[in-house]
C-alpha cells in the first residue's frame, strides 16, 4: 500500500505580517463602526426617551415650584405626588379607565374572531372570485380614514347609536391590514398539513384552532397588542361619536381635563394625568416588543 507523503505548506514570514495586519486592520475598523453605530443609537435614544423624562419630571413638581423657573431645569430638588391625587379627585379619571379598558378588551375580542376567520377563509378555502374579492377588500386600504370616519358617523348616528358602547366599538372590530397580515402568515403553513388534516376527517374549524392559531401564534400575539394600543389612543373617533361623560376614554378625557379638570395653567397636573394614562401601554410594549417585531417580521415574509 503506497503511503502518503505528507505535505507541508509553508508561509512567508513577510505574507504572514501582511495577513495579521489586514485582520488587525480590519477588526479595528469593526470596533470602530460599532462604536459609532452604538454612540448614535444612544444618541437618537436620548433625542425620543427626553419627552418622557421631561413629562415625569414635570409631573413630579409642585405648581409653584414649576411656576417660579424662569429658565427651565432638568432635575427637581423637591418632587411630589400631590399631581397624581389630583389626577384622580379633579376629573372622573378611574371611570375612563374602566371605560377605555371594556372598549379595548371588547373591541379586540370581536375584531380577533373576525380576523383570524377571514384571513383564513382567504388562506385556505377556495371559493369562486376568491383573488377578485380580497383584492377589492385590499383596495380599502386606499380610502382615507378622514372619509371612513364620516361615513361611520352618518351611520352609527342614524343607528342611533351615539353614546353608546355599541357605538364605539362596532366600526373597530375589523381591519384589513391586520386581515392580510394574519393571511400572508397562515399562507407559510404547508399545504400538506391540510391535506393530511382533511384526510383524517378534521374539519376547517377544528384544523384553524388545533392547528393553525398554535403555529401562527406570534403573529396573533402581535396583532392583539397592536389593537389594544390603537385602541387606548383611540382619540377622534370616541371624541366624534360621545359627548357624555359616562362613555369617555382616556384619550378623551384628557381634553376634559384639561378643559374642567385642572385648567389650562395647571402644567404638573395635567402631565400626571398624562403619565397615568400612558404607563399601561408603555409596560406593555416593553413586555412585549420583541414578540411584536418578530410577528410583523414573520407575516411580512412569504416563503
Amino acid at each position: 500500500m503506497r503511503e502518503k507523503e505528507n505535505i507541508r505548506f509553508e508561509v512567508n514570514p513577510m505574507e504572514r505580517e501582511d495577513f495579521d495586519k489586514i485582520e488587525r486592520d480590519a477588526a479595528r475598523a469593526k470596533r470602530i463602526k460599532t462604536a459609532v453605530i452604538h454612540i448614535l443609537l444612544m444618541l437618537w435614544a436620548l433625542v425620543v426617551l427626553f419627552p418622557f423624562y421631561w413629562m415625569i419630571l414635570t409631573s413630579l413638581k409642585s405648581y409653584g415650584a414649576y411656576n417660579s423657573e424662569y429658565v427651565p431645569k432638568l432635575f427637581t430638588t423637591s418632587p411630589t405626588l400631590m399631581n397624581y391625587r389630583d389626577a384622580f379627585t379633579a376629573v372622573p379619571l378611574a371611570r375612563y379607565f374602566a371605560n377605555t379598558l371594556l372598549f379595548t378588551v371588547l373591541t379586540t375580542a370581536l375584531m380577533l374572531f373576525v380576523t383570524v376567520l377571514a384571513a383564513y377563509a382567504f388562506a385556505r378555502l377556495n371559493f369562486r372570485g376568491k383573488n377578485l374579492l380580497f383584492t377589492l377588500f385590499l383596495a380599502l386600504m386606499m380610502i382615507p380614514t378622514e372619509l371612513v370616519i364620516i361615513t361611520n358617523f352618518v351611520t352609527i348616528t342614524d343607528l342611533g347609536m351615539r353614546n353608546t358602547f355599541r357605538g364605539l366599538i362596532l366600526p373597530s372590530v375589523t381591519s384589513v391590514f391586520y386581515i392580510y397580515l394574519l393571511k400572508e402568515n397562515f399562507e407559510l403553513v404547508p399545504d400538506e398539513l391540510y391535506k393530511a388534516a382533511k384526510v383524517d376527517g378534521t374539519s376547517d374549524l377544528k384544523y384553524l384552532f388545533k392547528v393553525m392559531i398554535p403555529i401562527c401564534q406570534p403573529t396573533i400575539v402581535t396583532i392583539v397588542i397592536l389593537k389594544v394600543i390603537e385602541c387606548w389612543n383611540s382619540y377622534v373617533w370616541p371624541r366624534l361619536i360621545t359627548d357624555d361623560e359616562a362613555y369617555f376614554l382616556v384619550s378623551n378625557g384628557i381634553q376634559e381635563i384639561r378643559e374642567n379638570g385642572f385648567g389650562r395653567e395647571n402644567i404638573p397636573a395635567m402631565m400626571a394625568a398624562v403619565v397615568v394614562i400612558s404607563v399601561p401601554l408603555i409596560i406593555l410594549f416593553l413586555i412585549f416588543h420583541r414578540k411584536i417585531m418578530a410577528g410583523v417580521s414573520r407575516g411580512g415574509t412569504k416563503g
